[in-house]
C-alpha cells in the first residue's frame, strides 16, 4: 500500500506565497518522477510541474518563473514553492508520483488526495 499525502495549501492574498508539501509512504521500493498538476473548479485538470528522479524540472508556461518544485528522496517528498500568486492559480492542487512497490516490478502512477489553494483579497 502507498500513500501520498499533500499539506500546505490554504488562502493567500494576491503576490503571496505558499509552499505544498507532498510525503510518500508505504511499501515503496522506488520513485521515478514526481508532479503537481491542479484543477480548477469546472476545469481539467492540468500539469503545473515535474520533477526527475535525478532533478531535472519542467514546468507549465503559467507558472515559469514564480513556482519551484523540488524534492527530498531521502524523506520521499516533493514540494512546490509558489510565490507571486495570481487570482488564476486558485485551485485544487494534486501530486502524482510514479512508484514501483517492493511486491511489483510494475511501475504505476500515484495521487495524493489534493489540497485545495485559494487566492484571493
Amino acid at each position: 500500500q502507498v500513500q501520498l499525502v499533500e499539506s500546505g495549501g490554504g488562502l493567500v492574498q494576491p503576490g503571496g506565497s505558499l509552499r505544498l508539501s507532498c510525503a510518500a509512504s508505504g511499501n515503496i521500493f522506488s520513485i521515478y518522477d514526481m508532479r503537481w498538476y491542479r484543477q480548477a473548479p469546472g476545469e481539467q485538470r492540468d500539469l503545473v510541474a515535474t520533477i526527475t528522479r535525478g532533478g531535472s524540472t519542467n514546468y507549465a508556461d503559467s507558472v515559469k518563473g514564480r513556482f519551484t518544485i523540488s524534492r527530498d528522496n531521502a524523506k520521499i517528498t516533493v514540494y512546490l514553492q509558489m510565490n507571486s500568486l495570481k487570482p488564476e492559480d486558485t485551485a485544487v492542487y494534486y501530486c502524482n508520483a510514479e512508484i514501483r512497490t517492493r511486491s511489483s516490478a510494475t511501475i504505476r502512477d500515484y495521487w495524493g488526495q489534493g489540497t485545495q489553494v485559494t487566492v484571493s483579497s
